[in-house]
């Protein structure tokens, strides 16, 4: 599933290459979109500006009109000139925005809901979004007191929850876990508010460090692999991530997995530099 970071740099591409420029069609093969165009045409408006929320997107146009998408675990948005060759097939596209110059097309996007601005506030999932870790100004303040407002949950889940903190997947969910050397499993309320800050911290730091190179004046809405480790190898860019039975980077310990939370996402740790003290789970 795209996480915060994939779809910040979507949002940043899109905005680079729409912003300001006049849609000349709206293709799509979702009906309740396809009313939109009939009743009220996108066609004619100007793209003003593309957002990040957290893992969801809105492009905002002229005449209080916002395309609202999320991703899910298949989704993306592409950027093309015209006549350029699609890297997908065409029988995947769900929505093409067209301009003059640049034409975007979002490709198995699960979600996407036309909203006024007054409609975007009462969406149910987005209207409840925690502190956006690449908001401009991260309230880490308020992270760590949605944190400590759910002592009940165990940490790998309550950082994934999107009211709490918004933007954090679980790839990075079992990274930043394991850079504050606190085990996934272990209970909100067995952690002090000085780790929750580390924690939040953390989860900040290494969702910026994903989208560092935004300054590139690149049209590109795929980033290639995640980083956390700061490690030159492309081979060694995560610490723990999808390395189960594999050597701990640091200690050489194997790395261990369990499915954790209601969505049996799986989690990674390592069990030296993770311990296991005050973990209320039989994940081990």
């Amino acid at each position: 599933m795209p996480e915060g970071d994939t779809i910040y740099r979507t949002a940043s591409t899109l905005h680079r290459a729409l912003a300001g420029q006049t849609v000349t069609q709206l293709e799509t093969v979702l009906p309740r979109l396809a009313r939109v165009e009939v009743d009220s045409p996108v066609t004619g408006r100007t793209v003003e500006k593309v957002e990040a929320h957290g893992k969801w997107l809105a492009m905002r146009f002229s005449g209080d009109l916002i395309l609202l998408t999320h991703m899910l675990m298949s989704g993306s948005w592409h950027i093309y000139r015209p006549g350029e060759r699609w890297q997908r097939a065409r029988i995947h596209r769900r929505v093409v925005i067209y301009t003059g110059r640049i034409l975007a097309v979002a490709f198995n996007v699960q979600v996407a809901e036309f909203h006024s601005a007054a409609s975007l506030q009462r969406r149910e999932g987005f209207n409840a979004l925690g502190p956006s870790l690449l908001a401009a100004k991260f309230d880490r303040d308020k992270a760590v007191a949605h944190l400590r407002a759910h002592p009940e949950l165990e940490i790998g889940g309550a950082l994934m929850r999107q009211s709490l903190l918004a933007g954090i997947g679980n790839v990075f969910k079992s990274e930043i876990c394991f850079a504050c050397r606190v085990h996934p499993f272990r209970l909100v309320r067995s952690l002090s508010d000085e780790k929750l800050t580390v924690l939040a911290a953390t989860a900040h730091r290494l969702l910026q460090a994903n989208v560092a190179d935004l300054s590139r004046d690149t049209l590109v809405t795929h980033h290639g692999f995640r980083h956390t480790t700061g490690r030159l190898n492309p081979e060694e860019r995560l610490w723990v991530y999808d390395r189960a039975g594999e050597p701990c980077r640091r200690c050489g310990t194997t790395i261990e997995s369990y499915r954790q939370g209601p969505d049996a996402r799986t989690t990674f740790w390592c069990p030296r530099c993770q311990p296991a003290q005050a973990v209320a789970t039989s994940a081990r």
